[in-house]
């Protein structure tokens, strides 16, 4: 009996987090309300306020979800083609779950200058980033690494959040951008951040 009550719970629960990411993105965090959340989510407002307290509680599981969704994408036990991967996330659909929408992630980021509890969850989601980074970048290529000094891994995951952060806000400034200049100016920096 608990089974399908955890499911239809978690169900719910997607729904209003499918239902306010679009919210956020297309009015922004402030001028997103509870009521138009529910609207999106076709419930009421009362009904979301039983899964969650407030707005800032559903941007922490948002970025709690993504966490979730970058641990089971960034074991990253092969080496795939960066660049090509990078270009083809490049200004994707706002409606896939995986990779954070860069409207959404700039929204959340400036919502972490004013609540220091949505800023602590953005510390632990980058740190989690860059643990999984240098671990790839130093694990041997046997093991789908690269196999870069642990010395010098630190430096070069911090390279590739900025890179990644970097290509998010010029998604939102530049969503046409020239895939092709993009994948060549990648493929000219790869090298010197993936190899000893």
């Amino acid at each position: 009996m608990a089974e399908p009550r955890t499911a239809r719970v978690e169900a719910q629960r997607k729904r209003i987090l499918d239902a306010a990411q679009h919210c956020f993105i297309e009015h922004g965090f402030h001028g997103a309300s509870m009521a138009n959340i529910a609207e999106t989510a076709d419930m009421s407002a009362g009904l979301i306020y039983r899964y969650f307290e407030n707005k800032s509680a559903i941007i922490l599981a948002i970025v709690q979800e993504q966490l979730v969704l970058l641990r089971e994408e960034i074991s990253l036990n092969d080496q795939p083609d960066l660049s090509a991967l990078m270009v083809e996330n490049y200004a994707r659909t706002c409606n896939q779950r995986r990779g954070m929408n860069a409207a959404l992630l700039l929204e959340i980021s400036a919502e972490a200058t004013r609540d220091p509890q949505i800023a602590a969850a953005l510390d632990d989601y980058d740190a989690e980033v860059r643990r999984a980074l240098c671990d790839w970048l130093a694990r041997g290529p046997e093991a789908g690494g690269h196999g870069l000094p642990k010395s010098l891994a630190p430096q070069r995951a911090l390279v590739l959040q900025c890179l990644f952060e970097g290509l998010k806000l010029r998604e939102t400034r530049e969503p046409g951008l020239d895939r092709g200049l993009l994948l060549a100016a990648l493929q000219d920096v790869m090298p010197g951040i993936l190899e000893a």
